[in-house]
């Protein structure tokens, strides 16, 4: 069998060549450049040269013949521009997971298949199960601190059928002995950080290539506004964020200094205060606590809310404001994916899973509730810091008796609210 691996430079790629090649199977390595523009990037235009340079250094060490492949056009198109759309629309994407469904497991497949490759090959920590009835199971890696099968969350059946994951079953550390040992040119290598081949960025100067920086109110919510708020009854109200637009500021006028000069102030309000200004309400997303530059206050402020209509951005000061916190969140219909179209829930149907709302959250307790409109997720205990345009994942539970068993991925969704 002929397999490419997708080989970036970094050692879990590497390690995954390597496997491989000592399995027996017939491997080759290619290179993908998917960025060009290095505005707004933190590390220069060498990175990906340099990347492109240990990865070709390693497949010579391990004797595996070495290809570059520019697929910067498809990662505008299918990433990079609906990056920029959901930003655009106050909804904070991961474009990790898209580059994973529509460049690695796509166009990059297609080019390694012109190639003669049977499968591709990465470096993820995730397992793959080869189903009795012919179906492809995704499966949490062993590493609990390094699973990444939250970025496989969009793949098909077909793309699982052509994806293998060869370090899947090792942890980070042996990963990293397995390099060394092997004296590969990555194993010291430090992991990558960042948005998937673009790098590590300053996320405002890298979204005003594309968005337009307006000047806003930030606005900081009491506590006492929830006070008086009617709880939520039904799944609809549970995953609504917080509406803010109640909170507004009348002004009045008053002389200031020994000229009494008139000036304009905003009259006090029970429910918040303008703490603040921002450059773009959708360079900010919920949970963000950096770049408010806002003092005077005895616990950090998080981002709570935006509201890219009226260019607000509202905060609540301290980790437990209920402002960041929400028992439920939906999935538009059209937006929810089954890695099995057999596992599908019908209208009406509900399944209890585990479910985790971004990378590396533990794994939470939720129910699924199947409705017309979408699929609601109504967890246990309430979560922090629920963010639209982020993918919601569900696992299967766990058997309990079973200390190996592994929870096997479901499905996946764009959180719409």
């Amino acid at each position: 069998m002929k397999v490419c691996v997708g080989l970036s430079g970094g050692v879990d790629s590497s390690v995954a060549a390597l496997l491989l090649k000592q399995q027996g199977y017939d491997v080759f390595a290619m290179y993908m450049q998917n960025w060009h523009d290095i505005e707004g990037t933190l590390h220069g235009e060498c990175e990906w040269e340099e990347e492109k340079f240990v990865a070709e250094m390693v497949a010579r060490k391990i004797g595996i013949p070495f290809y570059f492949v520019d697929l910067s056009k498809e990662y505008m198109s299918r990433v990079a521009d609906y990056m920029f759309a959901e930003y655009d629309k106050g909804r904070t994407p991961n474009p990790d997971v898209l580059c994973n469904s529509q460049i690695k497991f796509d166009a990059f497949l297609k080019k390694a298949e012109l190639l003669g490759a049977d499968m591709v090959a990465t470096g993820h920590y995730c397992r793959r199960q080869d189903n009795p009835d012919g179906t492809v199971s995704l499966l949490e890696g062993v590493d609990p601190g390094k699973d990444q099968s939250y970025f496989l969350c969009q793949l098909s059946q077909d793309q699982l059928r052509k994806a293998m994951f060869p370090i899947g079953h090792l942890c980070k550390s042996e990963v990293r002995a397995i390099a060394q040992e092997a004296a590969l040119p990555s194993a010291d290598k430090k992991d990558s950080q960042g948005i998937c081949f673009v790098g590590k960025v300053d996320l405002p100067v890298f979204l005003q290539q594309k968005l337009k920086s307006v000047e806003g109110d930030v606005v900081e919510v009491y506590r006492a506004f929830y006070d008086n708020l009617p709880v939520a009854q039904s799944l609809d109200e549970m995953a609504r964020p917080f509406d803010y637009s109640s909170i507004v500021f009348e002004t009045e006028t008053y002389r200031s200094g020994k000229k009494h000069i008139k000036k304009t102030r905003n009259k006090p309000n029970p429910w918040g205060v303008v703490a603040g200004r921002h450059e773009g309400a959708q360079f900010y997303t919920c949970g963000q606590r950096k770049g408010l530059a806002i003092g005077g206050h005895k616990d950090p402020l998080f981002v709570i809310g935006t509201d890219i209509d009226a260019n607000k951005v509202y905060v609540g000061e301290g980790e437990d404001h209920p402002g960041l916190y929400r028992k439920a969140l939906l999935v538009n219909a059209d937006e929810v994916h089954w890695m099995n179209p057999a596992h599908a829930l019908k209208a009406g149907q509900t399944q209890r899973c585990r479910v985790r709302i971004r990378y590396r959250q533990e794994l939470q307790d939720a129910v699924l509730d199947m409705q017309p409109e979408g699929l609601y997720i109504v967890f246990d205990e309430p979560q922090r810091a629920i963010t639209a345009g982020q993918f919601a994942v569900w696992y299967a539970l766990r058997d309990p008796s079973d200390p190996y068993d592994a929870p096997e991925m479901l499905g996946s969704g764009v959180i719409s609210r």
